[in-house]
């Protein structure tokens, strides 16, 4: 159950990076098992948060429980001539390929404390960031072995479109797409 006193704070680049040290706290806390793996060292993470969050169109929603940050998701639209799709292991149509700039919205990162898994503010997080979002549809990368987060993606709509490897060092991942605007989420 989502707790009564959960707040939601949506953020633009500069006031995410205003917290960055806070949410690279979170990062290394929930990843503490994988930080000697080096895609997943608190180093890469920060590498990897500049580039996103220097993309336009940025954005950023923390979620908050007395004060405490326990969760935030961030993305923003890929680019024309994005890579975003240069890791992809099997062919897909070319036209589910090209990027304007305005088609989608890539979900880049989604993260909850142990302690507030299973209650729903995962959902709460990907619905406020991806609500309002003006492209047509969104993707995000989920490790297949995560079936707790690829299940619950696939209940939220999320439909595989290949396997992509984003990095030489990354793991393959299941490159999942959805449309937008999300039908389960309530309007106005």
């Amino acid at each position: 159950m989502i707790p009564s006193a959960l707040d939601l704070h949506a953020l633009d680049t500069d006031e995410a990076r205003a917290i960055q040290d806070e949410l690279f706290g979170l990062y290394a806390r929930i990843y503490a098992d994988q930080l000697s793996d080096p895609f997943y060292s608190e180093e890469r993470f920060a590498e990897r948060f500049a580039g996103h969050s220097g993309r336009p169109g940025f954005e950023l929603v923390t979620g908050r429980v007395a004060g405490e940050l326990i969760g935030y998701a961030y993305g923003g639209p890929l680019p024309p001539r994005t890579q975003w799709w240069n890791g992809l292991r099997e062919p897909v149509p070319a036209e589910q390929l090209d990027e304007d700039g305005a088609r989608t919205f890539a979900l880049n990162e989604i993260m909850v404390t142990q302690d507030w898994r299973r209650r729903g503010i995962a959902r709460t997080l990907h619905d406020a960031l991806l609500a309002e979002r003006p492209e047509r549809r969104a993707t995000l990368l989920v490790d297949p072995g995560n079936t707790p987060a690829r299940t619950a993606y696939l209940s939220w709509g999320w439909q595989l479109l290949g396997h992509l490897q984003p990095f030489p060092d990354a793991p393959v991942y299941d490159a999942l797409i959805v449309d937008l605007p999300l039908r389960h989420v309530a309007a106005g």
